[in-house]
């Protein structure tokens, strides 16, 4: 299987399919379809915008706290992983240390590398 490298355009979700992570690219000199491609520790500790999951005694989903997998092994763009298309981790959502998030969209569909 190979995986497509995320941009800022990555469409990221939360497990409540509404809540969605807000990417960024630290470094801004590799570019895939003219777009940013995101590297490292990111998405870790961005904030997640419109999860639904809200009650009392809940907690919606606001920022992401790590990431499981989805880093390239591989591939780096100034000593940074770039990150792929299989990325998951955990957000600070209720249950805590239970909430997913994972990619809904890479962003761009031209560049993937085998895991």
């Amino acid at each position: 299987m190979m995986w497509y490298w995320l941009t800022i355009d990555a469409d990221l979700r939360c497990a409540h399919k509404l809540g969605r992570v807000q990417v960024v690219a630290p470094e801004e000199f590799v570019f895939v379809g003219g777009r940013p491609v995101v590297t490292g520790d990111d998405p870790i500790g961005r904030p997640v915008k419109g999860c639904p999951n809200v009650s009392i005694n809940i907690k919606p989903c606001t920022e992401t706290v790590d990431v499981k997998k989805g880093r390239s092994g591989f591939v780096t763009i100034a000593g940074r992983p770039v990150v792929r298309a299989d990325l998951s981790g955990l957000t600070d959502g209720t249950p805590q240390g239970g909430v997913s998030y994972e990619v809904e969209h890479p962003g761009q569909v031209l560049v993937k590398e085998a895991p």
